[in-house]
């Protein structure tokens, strides 16, 4: 049966979103959201991360979920956007330190929703019911939502296509380091790197915006030349890396085999977000 005037139904899911999105802080001022907002939260949090202003998060891991799910807490990136991504709001996981002013962009986004949910609960009152006609000659239509009419699905991608991660064959004919980007981050594409902007990367984690690089040499082994030399010829590579993997909105996470080659590492550069693996050959 038609509802009846001026009868409410369930929000939107795209409105729902805005409206927990609108908790939060934003560094582009909720355009990220604005776009990706039609999608379930979970790939949402998972496409807008690089967006949230993390200064001013904290992210607590109240259920121990995201501590099953990535053992190794030593990535916290990782930690942070399972939290954060998580379907349903958890109390105290997600803390934001000062005052939140709703993004302009969510707010008008939020607003034109309410502005054509009145319009259309305006019509339905004023809508004369049609006569009943016989069951016989009735014609089914499909199920719509008056809402899907405000938040119409975007024709085309709006991210940059040379950023979006496509599986490519393995570069590496190494087994014991491909074994180690399959099972440790873990690996989306089995068996294969990922090209984001042109650059490959050994794997893309499953269920998150993260990007490996994976090491498994013996670096514990070299003399200290060797180890100098390749410490130097590492973040030559990784420095690149990273910068790709940031502009296009991953983060970038370093995974060695020993906690020396870490060490060797961060005293170059702090900045590298390293994970010890454990790996062997």
């Amino acid at each position: 049966m038609d509802p009846r005037a001026g009868e409410l139904t369930a929000p939107h899911p795209r409105l729902t979103n805005l409206q927990r999105a609108a908790l939060y802080p934003w560094t582009d001022d909720g355009q990220c959201v604005v776009r990706e907002a039609s999608n379930e939260w979970p790939l949402l949090a998972e496409r807008c991360f690089h967006a949230l202003e993390r200064d001013r998060v904290r992210f607590r891991d109240v259920t121990k979920r995201c501590a099953v799910a990535y053992a190794d807490a030593a990535a916290p990136a990782v930690v942070a956007l399972c939290v954060f991504a998580a379907p349903e709001i958890v109390v105290g996981a997600v803390i934001v330190v000062g005052a939140v002013v709703v993004a302009a962009a969510i707010q008008e986004g939020i607003d034109a929703y309410q502005r054509n949910a009145s319009r259309e609960r305006a019509k339905l009152k004023t809508q004369p019911r049609p006569a009943e006609e016989p069951l016989t000659n009735r014609t089914p239509k499909p199920e719509t939502s008056p809402t899907e009419d405000f938040f119409p699905v975007p024709d085309s991608n709006p991210r940059r296509p040379e950023c979006e991660a496509i599986p490519v064959p393995r570069a590496s004919r190494d087994d014991p380091h491909n074994e180690c980007a399959d099972k440790f981050p873990p690996n989306r594409y089995p068996g294969m790197d990922v090209s984001v902007g042109g650059t490959r990367f050994d794997a893309l984690q499953v269920g998150v915006r993260v990007l490996w690089e994976i090491k498994t040499h013996q670096f514990d082994k070299y003399n200290s030349f060797v180890q100098e030399m390749e410490i130097k010829k590492e973040l030559k590579q990784l420095r690149k890396e990273r910068a790709i993997a940031v502009a296009c909105g991953y983060d970038f996470v370093v995974g060695v085999s020993t906690q020396a080659h870490k060490a060797a590492l961060l005293k170059e550069d702090r900045f590298l977000t390293i994970v010890v693996t454990g790996c062997t050959r």
